[in-house]
């Protein structure tokens, strides 16, 4: 939409911070709201029948998320978790609507939502065919090009449960993916439960070469 636009739409709520691990966007709720993400990154993810949850998407800042279920008024498709500290705004449906119609911005947004489809479904193909460290290293490269501002390192606020699940695969299988990782330095385990990248171009090309 712009930066102009973007700028305006912001006006349209004030900045909250939400913390690593909340639930930003749950799947199955009505679209009562969007969220524009001004920092941090978060995991786009689809749970099944059987309460296994499928990696979708990685957003990060300046990503505008849950316009889909207040376009069409259908509840939401996904689940959004923030994967580390988030700062957003929460502009309710009746105020985003009101901007879209004001400023002829419904066929773009449903250009961008179609897109997003179709990126999601990329994923998916991946997460279901792919080794447990292409998946892995892959959740990774993504959160750490999602989150804006980052240094050389990058903090994923997440435990290996969290990880195993949200890519589809054991939690030994992630820590028999991460153990390599861990002793050639480019990764490190936090006391809290986290990881540290150092160095997310090796972990993939390690990832790739073991397919």
């Amino acid at each position: 939409m712009g930066e102009h636009l973007w700028s305006q739409l912001r006006e349209l709520a004030p900045p909250r911070m939400r913390p690593a691990r909340s639930v930003l966007l749950r799947q199955g709720d009505p679209g009562t709201h969007v969220i524009l993400m001004e920092s941090g990154s978060t995991l786009v993810t689809l749970t099944g029948r059987g309460g296994e949850r499928t990696l979708l998407a990685v957003r990060g800042s300046g990503e505008l998320l849950g316009e889909l279920a207040v376009l069409d008024s259908q509840p939401r498709t996904a689940s959004v978790i923030a994967a580390q500290t988030c700062r957003v705004r929460i502009i309710p449906a009746a105020d985003f609507m009101a901007f879209v119609e004001r400023h002829a911005l419904l066929a773009p947004l449903l250009r961008h939502a179609i897109a997003r489809v179709r990126e999601a479904e990329a994923v998916r193909l991946e997460m279901a065919t792919a080794p447990v460290a292409v998946r892995l290293a892959s959740a990774l490269d993504r959160l750490m090009h999602a989150a804006a501002g980052t240094g050389a390192e990058y903090t994923v606020r997440l435990t290996q449960a969290e990880l195993s699940q949200m890519i589809g695969a054991s939690r030994n299988a992630v820590g028999t993916a991460l153990k390599p990782w861990r002793e050639q330095g480019w990764l490190a385990t936090e006391t809290a439960g986290g990881l540290v990248i150092r160095d997310i171009a090796s972990i993939r090309s390690h990832a790739s070469v073991g397919r």
